[in-house]
């Protein structure tokens, strides 16, 4: 029993901690959970990792929260997985909430600019970290270095990432499996699939719900949490069309503020819900969007994790899982890239203190094995002094 209750504090005192330090998005939070578990505390290999973040990126809702809830339930099986996923959770919708608290009081945004110009920047370095480590354990073969290309082209020509990392995943189960030939009978179920998951979306945006309007905050919630694939953009799409275009609960302007707050702060993007559901309707309505939108990913993930160590048995499912884990670091190259691009491009050039925060970072982290919480505090200070000069 105090094991069970020890191994239940580490998680706690580890996911909190990654929630208030973790900016940079999903890709910087699973960079950061692999220094923490994986490297430092052992607690899963790294091809169990790789296994949970293929697996997760399968399934809707925000992927680092469901890591976090993966390896929740792997350390202390269902009180782990709550625990690591509230913890996970609970910095950012506290701290999103007490900035909707100050936006619907003054009517406007904190300025946070200055502390956050050198973070963006050491971001970048923990992802690169997280990419070379994950990478090295991913690419078993040519066949998956070529998947991996295969995908990282595929997202920077636009196709949709969802649908590029089931690609990845099916195509190189058949390939590994039978050699290039037979992989390519599967454009046809693939187009299928795709289809299918775009008409749960469409009835999703045509259906309505009943009730007083906080059960209809909070169903509208629940369902962009069972459906959500691709991250922050679809979230921002689907806020739009529900509640700008549809209920008229948010302005154009609220909604861009809510978009920001999610950027800013620290944990998962889709605690941007805490700050809608605040300014709609108060607590009960930042309470309510909180649980819905993160709720679905509980349940998700409670059922595919018993699920993983039986697909590693089977040689089919082991070869599907060795692709879409080589997928998903592409589509963590593609993160790097973007946000490479948005970090240190100006419409002039290159933006010279951020690649300098950002090369200092890449040095410490790689060379030095400096940890993640480190390098994002670092990064804090040196961009703040560095908006000073």
């Amino acid at each position: 029993m105090e094991s069970a209750h020890n191994r239940l504090g580490e998680l706690a005192k580890l996911f909190l901690k990654l929630g208030l330090i973790g900016f940079g998005g999903p890709a910087a939070h699973i960079a950061m959970m692999e220094d923490e578990v994986v490297s430092r505390r052992q607690w899963l290999t790294k091809e169990h990792f790789l296994d949970l973040v293929g697996a997760t990126n399968l399934i809707p809702g925000p992927n680092s929260t469901e890591m976090a809830i993966h390896v929740g339930y792997v350390r202390s099986q269902w009180s782990g997985l709550v625990v690591a996923g509230v913890c996970f959770i609970l910095p950012a919708a506290l701290i999103t909430g007490g900035l909707a608290w100050v936006y619907v009081a003054f009517g406007k945004l904190p300025q946070v600019t200055p502390f956050f110009y050198g973070v963006k920047s050491a971001v970048l370095a923990v992802i690169l970290n997280a990419v070379w480590r994950l990478g090295k354990k991913a690419v078993k073969n040519r066949q998956l270095l070529l998947i991996g290309l295969a995908v990282v082209i595929g997202i920077f020509l636009r196709l949709n990432e969802v649908f590029a990392l089931f690609l990845g995943g099916i195509l190189g189960m058949f390939w590994l499996q039978f050699g290039s030939g037979a992989s390519l009978g599967l454009l046809v179920p693939l187009s299928f699939l795709s289809q299918l998951s775009a008409n749960h979306i469409s009835a999703f945006r045509e259906s309505g719900v009943g009730g007083t309007p906080l059960w209809q905050l909070g169903l509208f919630f629940l369902k962009v949490g069972s459906v959500l694939f691709g991250g922050g953009y679809v979230l921002i799409a689907f806020l739009q069309e529900g509640l700008v275009d549809k209920l008229h609960w948010l302005t154009q302007q609220q909604l861009l503020d809510a978009v920001a707050i999610g950027q800013f702060t620290p944990g998962p993007v889709l605690s941007t819900a805490t700050f809608i559901g605040y300014v709609i309707a108060g607590v009960p309505g930042a309470i309510v969007a909180t649980v819905g939108i993160f709720l679905p990913s509980f349940f998700f993930v409670a059922i595919l994790n018993p699920l993983i160590p039986r697909l590693r048995a089977s040689k089919w499912m082991a070869s599907f899982l060795d692709a879409i884990n080589v997928s998903a670091i592409a589509l963590m190259v593609t993160a790097m890239f973007k946000l490479a691009q948005g970090i240190l491009l100006l419409p002039d050039g290159i933006d010279a203190k951020a690649a300098l925060v950002a090369i200092g970072a890449a040095i410490l982290v790689i060379r030095w094995q400096v940890n993640a919480a480190g390098i994002i505090l670092g990064g804090a200070a040196v961009g703040w002094l560095l908006q000073l000069i």
